[in-house]
């Protein structure tokens, strides 16, 4: 398979090689992957070896965000080398007719380079607050603002996104012809992420927000 004309990777080592016809090197896609994650996994090497640790993440503008205790040491890490995020929604397994032609549908990304510090302290607490607004929508106008204290002993990193590969699989099951008429059920199991129904802390007394009533809606 050839690479579609109207996609061009960034660099060399995010073309995508394996089914090329599934990249995705638009900024759309990777917002659009990136704004439906909570999470997303960070691989950097030390004295130690190689890790990816899963760790909190969104999006402003064109960098990607997280943030951590000061003395983490993947923090202290990620400023000293290049590193790679990924971040993976499954959407289905796809039941072929054959053994190896069975696939998944999901939507990824992967993000190259280097995390900066976020120094400036309006940008860190301006971001913070976007973070908490990614998670609910309308909680950051009702919790105990962050405190001097808790700031001062938290690292805000960003990455820039102009660096990035999408790989996105859709769609019904590709099947050799000769394997057609095989008497095997085929097609999509898909899964989907569901809110269930809040648990309140068993101290709460106050009455749940709108955004926790529609939370099971979402």
């Amino acid at each position: 398979m050839t690479e579609p004309a109207n996609h061009a990777a960034p660099s060399e080592r995010t073309r995508v090689r394996r089914i090329p016809t599934n990249a995705h090197y638009d900024t759309a896609t990777l917002h659009a992957i990136i704004d439906d994650a909570y999470l997303c996994h960070i691989a950097f090497a030390d004295e130690k070896g190689a890790h990816c640790i899963p760790t909190a993440c969104w999006r402003e503008g064109n960098h990607l965000y997280i943030h951590g205790s000061n003395g983490s040491r993947m923090l202290k890490r990620l400023t000293e080398s290049e590193t790679c995020v990924t971040i993976t929604h499954l959407d289905g397994l796809v039941m072929a007719r054959s053994a190896f032609n069975h696939s998944m549908n999901y939507r990824s990304a992967m993000i190259y380079g280097r995390f900066e510090v976020v120094a400036d302290e309006a940008e860190r607490r301006s971001t913070m607050a976007a973070f908490m607004e990614k998670l609910v929508p309308g909680r950051q106008a009702e919790i105990r603002p962050g405190s001097d204290k808790e700031f001062a002993a938290t690292t805000v990193m960003r990455i820039a996104l102009g660096e990035a590969a999408c790989k996105v699989r859709s769609g019904p099951p590709e099947d050799d012809e000769e394997d057609m008429n095989w008497p095997v059920w085929a097609g999509v199991l898909p899964f989907e992420r569901v809110a269930m129904k809040p648990v309140v802390d068993p101290q709460c007394t106050q009455p749940a927000p709108a955004y926790v009533v529609s939370w099971q809606k979402w």
